[in-house]
């Protein structure tokens, strides 16, 4: 079975509608989930889950698309610093003055697991979990650098066993290790990469019984209508500039 895994659009419809027409041409097979947080940071959050909802497309619930649903306090967002907590607090004001009650309900149905089992249940073969962040709750940041030890205990959590994947997203950086058999795969970022890559994000991943194979794709799209549409939404114009250059201050999309 071929899984397309999309996580963290937030809001990006320009990359989104370019990442599920590479999925169609690259992998027309493929069944695509979302790793959750559809919304915020950019000014297509009802766009978005229109086309997420249009094209079929099954997820998990992430702690931005949960809290904009319930009108919490606080997006969840981890801020380095004031400037960060003050930009995150613009972005969730203004996402959920601006996301619909129609989208706000569907955000709020989302679950907050789902379980794949690519051979049916019947016969042995991996269990490819998804989650957004970690199977205990959507706010933790699961990076490459945390130990095997810490990973383990994930998989323990999860009730994963050698053989397993659990994919997830939330930190907008993509890695893939394995931890006593279990595949441990962050999706990245389609809309708001934070690894000094601005292009697209999203994994291609097959498990049938011989095992679990992951890709990673990044697909260019208009960077620069995206990056006009935030500042003329009125959101701050450091939202822009973080989508042209890929969270990295200084860096630069370029075509080609």
């Amino acid at each position: 079975m071929r899984y397309a895994l999309l996580s963290d659009v937030h809001a990006n419809l320009p990359a989104l509608a370019a990442v599920l027409r590479d999925i169609a041409d690259r992998a027309p097979d493929a069944t695509a989930y979302h790793l959750g947080d559809l919304v915020g940071y950019s000014p297509w959050p009802n766009d978005v889950v229109a086309l997420i909802r249009s094209a079929g497309i099954a997820g998990v619930a992430g702690n931005y698309d949960s809290t904009v649903a319930t009108s919490h306090r606080h997006c969840g967002c981890r801020s380095e610093n004031a400037a960060q907590e003050a930009l995150a607090h613009a972005s969730f004001e203004w996402t959920c003055a601006h996301t619909s009650p129609a989208a706000k309900a569907w955000l709020g149905g989302l679950p907050f697991r789902l379980d794949l089992r690519p051979q049916g249940g019947h016969v042995a073969g991996p269990t490819v979990t998804l989650v957004h962040a970690t199977p205990m709750s959507n706010l933790v940041y699961v990076t490459e650098d945390r130990p095997d030890a810490f990973l383990a205990k994930l998989a323990e959590q999860a009730g994963l066993r050698s053989g397993d994947a659990l994919c997830f997203g939330h930190t907008h950086k993509p890695w893939h290790r394995t931890v006593d058999g279990v595949h441990f795969i962050n999706t990245g970022s389609v809309g708001r990469p934070k690894d000094g890559d601005w292009r697209a994000g999203y994994v291609l991943l097959e498990a049938d019984e011989r095992g679990v194979q992951v890709t990673f794709e990044r697909i260019e799209y208009d960077v620069e209508t995206a990056a006009r549409a935030v500042v003329a939404a009125g959101l701050p114009g450091e939202f822009a500039e973080f989508l042209r250059s890929g969270g990295t201050p200084g860096a630069r999309a370029s075509a080609g």
